[in-house]
C-alpha cells in the first residue's frame, strides 16, 4: 500500500483528521479527543489542496469538492457513497430518497447504515441525508455538527436563514 500521510485543520466545526495517500483522499473524520493527534510531519500536496479547499468550503465559497477521495468498501457502499456525491450544496434528501435514488425503497436500512460509515465527512455530503420526516437524524460527527453544516450550506444557497 502507498505511504499515507496525515494531518489535522480547526474546522469552524472542530478538528478534523485528514488522511491521504499520494494519489487520492482516503479520510477526513472529526477528532475529539486530543490525544489521538498525530501528525506524519509532511504536508504533501493532496494534503494541502484538501486543507484550501475545507477552507474555501468554510468561507462559503466552494460548494463542490474537486478532490481524488477513495474509501474501502463493498460495491454497494461504493455506490452509495458515489450517490451522496449527487447531492447539491446547500439541499438535502431523506435516507427513503437515498434508497429510491439507489432503485429500491426496501434497501432505506442499508443505505442509512452506509452512509454512517463514510469516512470522508464534508466532502462526500452525508450529513445532507435526514430522517424520513426531514428531522435531523443520525451523524457521526454529531447532530450539533450536521445542523451547523446543514445551516452554512443553507445560508450561502438562500440568504441568512436556519433549517433546524
Amino acid at each position: 500500500m502507498n505511504p499515507t500521510y496525515q494531518t489535522y485543520y480547526q474546522s469552524p466545526v472542530g478538528l478534523l483528521k485528514i488522511s491521504a495517500t499520494e494519489h487520492v483522499i482516503i479520510q477526513v473524520l472529526f477528532v475529539d479527543k486530543t490525544e489521538e493527534i498525530k501528525t506524519t510531519g509532511e504536508l504533501s500536496p493532496l494534503l494541502q489542496q484538501c486543507i484550501e479547499q475545507l477552507i474555501e468550503y468554510f468561507n462559503g465559497v466552494r460548494q463542490v469538492f474537486d478532490l481524488p477521495v477513495y474509501q474501502e468498501g463493498t460495491p454497494f457502499q461504493n455506490t452509495v457513497w458515489s450517490e451522496l456525491l449527487n447531492i447539491k450544496f446547500g439541499r438535502t434528501i431523506t435516507y427513503l430518497d437515498l434508497a429510491k435514488r439507489l432503485g429500491d425503497p426496501k434497501v432505506i436500512r442499508a443505505a442509512a447504515s452506509t452512509n454512517g460509515k463514510n469516512n470522508i465527512c464534508i466532502i462526500i455530503p452525508c450529513h445532507r441525508v435526514v430522517g424520513t420526516n426531514n428531522s435531523l437524524v443520525g451523524y457521526s460527527g454529531g447532530l450539533p455538527r450536521k445542523k451547523w453544516l446543514l445551516n452554512h450550506e443553507n445560508k450561502i444557497v438562500n440568504g441568512v436563514q436556519t433549517l433546524f
